[in-house]
């Protein structure tokens, strides 16, 4: 199984990102797909998921109304598009697999996402 995330970077107040995650070595389609964060100093928090069936979706209040997570089966990847980006988004943000045909929960490295003027 493996995560790999990018697509992080810096960017000012305002601003917009998208992350990906491209994930392969399991049967994406039937996976519960999260997004996570840890800022400097602070727990990892999660952030958004997206379900197997139906692409129901879910986010923290921190983040309602700003990330957008969805997916592309046909490219077993998943994304997170962030806007409105506060200077409190900043943090790693990491791409976590669980369920489906998987027995633990898998995470990728992790990308930088940094917001500053």
């Amino acid at each position: 199984v493996q995560l790999v995330e990018s697509g992080g970077g810096l960017v000012q107040p305002g601003g917009s990102l998208r992350l990906s995650c491209a994930a392969s070595g399991f049967t994406f389609v039937s996976a519960v797909m999260s997004w996570y964060r840890q800022a400097p100093g602070k727990e990892r928090e999660w952030v958004a998921l997206i379900t197997p069936s139906y692409g129901l979706t879910n986010y923290a209040n921190s983040v309602k109304g700003r990330f957008t997570i969805s997916k592309d089966n046909a490219k077993n990847t998943v994304y997170l598009q962030m806007d409105s980006l506060k200077p409190e988004d900043t943090a790693v943000y990491y791409c976590q697999a669980r369920g489906g045909d998987l027995r633990i929960d898998y995470w990728g490295q992790g990308t930088q996402v940094t917001v500053s003027s």
